[in-house]
């Protein structure tokens, strides 16, 4: 069997397997009500996944300059304060992290 149809086979059992599991909650939950701090809780859910997820591997994205990271990770946070749109925030934050590592 050749390696892309193999890569196909894996990617629609995984699908297959996937979609159903994030089906059921999704249909059981959106019929649940909820108070306001759990409607709270659960809105907040996905950031902090996201977060939780993502903050790690930020360090570890430049090899040993973790300053240099650090230096991203202010620029998107002043960012975030500051309201700018998601599109102006990467393209800031990645000219920092490339100045910063021109000027090492």
């Amino acid at each position: 069997m050749p390696k892309e149809v193999f890569l196909f086979l894996v990617v629609i059992v995984m699908a297959a397997v996937t979609y159903p599991l994030r089906l059921l909650p999704a249909t059981v939950i959106s019929r649940a009500r909820f108070g306001r701090y759990m409607q709270r809780v659960l809105y907040l859910m996905p950031y902090t996944a996201l977060t939780a997820l993502v903050f790690p591997g930020i360090f570890y994205s430049v090899g040993d300059h973790v300053y240099i990271a650090g230096a991203g990770t202010v620029t998107a946070i002043l960012c975030a304060v500051l309201k700018l749109p998601l599109s102006a925030t990467v393209i800031l934050c990645v000219l920092c992290v490339y100045v910063l590592l021109i000027l090492v």
